[in-house]
């Protein structure tokens, strides 16, 4: 790496210039359909020899995070081999499966809502969630509203991701304007999380809107003090953070492959939810092999308090995460239904004694 001295300045418009580029190559790839699962092969009986998911190394990710650590997800694949690749945000995971590196992958709503909307409804389907809440927009200790915020930069994992949008929806509630394009009141400025931790400890950022475990180093870390917990704007502070997208191609050739990882999450829940310490420490071992960093402990308990992990995708806040997209020019228009194809889902339930869970009239149950 060569030595160059760059200004906070410039490191954001280089930036906000790559997130733009991502997204529209992510668009552009979602528009040409999907070919990943031609190229899976299958075993002899009937399921598909490998299965390449994606999610990321954040707790709000923290069923895939305990049950490929600890085995469960390969466990309960058996013979198809598991092949995981890790993501900083949704757009990125998005266009790894548009491009055939993917057959399914842990995301935000507001990605698959693109990638849904972008393929005319053919590309994915969402199968099952995953978690809620555990976002929060960390501001420096001097912001005590959104009005201090005007002039100033904010930033998001990725544009068009999920927090992204949560950020700029907020912002125009407030008043304030934040384009995609062109300059408004407050800077967004989508990108890694990592760098946004420095930034913020640097004073370059007036703060950021991230999920935990960042949101939790922005503060314990990072000195910052939370202005908006996402939760409270939510009816019931209920709202879907992570969901399991799946290539429409690939659920259709080898349901009894997605069939086996809802039972893998299905497994890891229940692990969690029996002994919280011990999967503490499991997800804890996974972000250490995937970052090379653990969490500090008292970062690891703020963000693991502010999370719910389940496997209801709560799909009745999904079109209202729709339309605040629309509103701020991160998606377009569209109907959303047949999105949801929670019928391998509801019989994993079923099987083990629990509840269906709802489209919310968004597709198959």
């Amino acid at each position: 790496m060569t030595s160059t001295t760059r200004t906070p300045g410039s490191r954001l418009r280089r930036t906000l210039a790559a997130s733009a580029a991502a997204l529209l190559v992510a668009v552009g790839l979602a528009a040409c359909g999907t070919s990943s699962a031609d190229d899976v092969a299958v075993s002899g009986n009937g399921e598909a020899e490998t299965l390449r998911l994606g999610y990321f190394a954040n707790i709000t990710h923290a069923l895939p995070l305990v049950g490929v650590q600890d085995g469960t997800y390969a466990k309960a694949l058996g013979s198809t081999k598991l092949e995981t690749q890790i993501f900083n945000a949704g757009p990125a995971a998005v266009e790894a499966l548009f491009a055939g590196a993917l057959d399914a992958t842990y995301i935000g709503p507001n990605p698959a809502i693109n990638a849904f909307v972008k393929s005319n409804g053919e590309a994915v389907r969402i199968v099952a969630g995953a978690s809620s809440g555990g976002a929060q927009l960390v501001v420096q200790p001097d912001i005590t509203s959104a009005a201090d915020l005007k002039g100033k930069t904010v930033a998001t994992p990725q544009l068009g991701g999920t927090q992204d949008v949560a950020l700029r929806y907020w912002l125009k509630q407030q008043g304030l304007s934040a384009p995609v394009q062109g300059a408004g009141d407050v800077t967004v400025a989508p990108q890694e999380n990592a760098q946004t931790l420095d930034l913020f400890k640097a004073g370059d950022i007036a703060g950021a809107w991230v999920p935990e475990p960042w949101a939790s180093r922005l503060v314990l870390e990072g000195g910052g003090k939370v202005l908006v917990d996402e939760k409270d704007l939510w009816p019931d502070g209920a709202f879907v953070t992570t969901h399991l997208i799946v290539s429409t191609e690939y659920l259709k050739k080898y349901p009894g492959t997605i069939t086996k990882l809802l039972t893998a999450e299905a497994d890891t829940l229940d692990a969690v939810t029996k002994d919280a310490a011990k999967a503490k420490e499991s997800a804890n071992a996974a972000l250490l092999e995937l970052t090379g960093k653990q969490l500090k402990p008292e970062v690891l308990d703020r963000a693991w308090e502010n999370l719910t992990l389940t496997l209801d995708p709560i799909a009745s806040t999904l079109q209202v995460s729709a339309d605040h997209g629309v509103e701020v020019g991160t998606t377009t228009k569209a109907d959303l239904n047949g999105i949801y194809d929670l019928a391998l889902l509801n019989a994993v339930l079923k099987a083990r004694g629990g509840a269906a869970v709802s489209a919310a009239g968004l597709g198959t149950e």
